[in-house]
């Protein structure tokens, strides 16, 4: 981990009991993939995919890391396609994530890195059933109330789980933006880190 990363990581506040019991199937069904040795994939989901979903995939690829967890692959999508929004990638920049701009198109591509040697989350905004995501075998994360709402059924999900956040769009063009956007993102990090520090880990990966 970057060492700024690292700092961030250190100064997590714990999670609160209420949130623990929501993030609960998300831990067992990370746990029965590694019992039984399948990787883990995760898809986070939000309306837009441009905000929630990829702190979210950002934050729950860096857990794994952190605690040693092989074979999980987390990815994101919304029920539309817009941009990721560049309050996201300049907050996780401020939390000590190193994040790339690939290309400067309209719904432009990021390379999010949380250590050197590490492949890079790649951040960008698409459907959930894009074919840049997995079409089987993964968890669905629903992480606003609107896209589980929206989406009854998600093809390929082999488990829907609803695990909702604020949506910090709510303090654009305010005084408030940078600190409401920071808040968020440690909440996430937060209930990510809890998630990933629960599930014991085998260290033999599959064959």
């Amino acid at each position: 981990m970057y060492p700024a990363l690292s700092e961030t990581i250190a100064q997590l506040q714990d999670v609160k009991e209420e949130r623990k019991t929501v993030l609960e199937p998300l831990v067992r069904f990370i746990q029965q993939k590694l019992n039984i040795r399948e990787d883990v994939i995760l898809t986070f989901i939000c309306t837009h995919n441009s905000r929630r979903s990829h702190l979210a995939q950002v934050w729950a690829q860096a857990a794994a890391s952190h605690y040693g967890i092989r074979d999980v692959y987390c990815y994101s999508g919304g029920t539309e396609e817009t941009a990721l929004f560049p309050k996201v990638a300049e907050t996780l920049t401020g939390q000590g994530f190193k994040v790339f701009k690939i290309t400067s198109a309209d719904n432009a591509v990021y390379a999010i890195k949380y250590a050197d040697n590490a492949l890079p989350v790649i951040g960008f905004s698409k459907k959930y059933d894009s074919p840049f995501n997995p079409v089987s075998g993964f968890a669905a994360v629903l992480t606003c109330s609107q896209a589980d709402e929206g989406c009854p059924f998600i093809a390929g999900a082999q488990e829907r789980i609803p695990l909702t956040f604020e949506d910090p769009k709510s303090s654009d063009h305010t005084q408030w933006q940078s600190e409401v956007y920071a808040e968020r993102s440690l909440q996430i990090a937060s209930e990510m880190f809890h998630v990933f520090s629960s599930v014991k880990n085998n260290p033999c990966s599959k064959d």
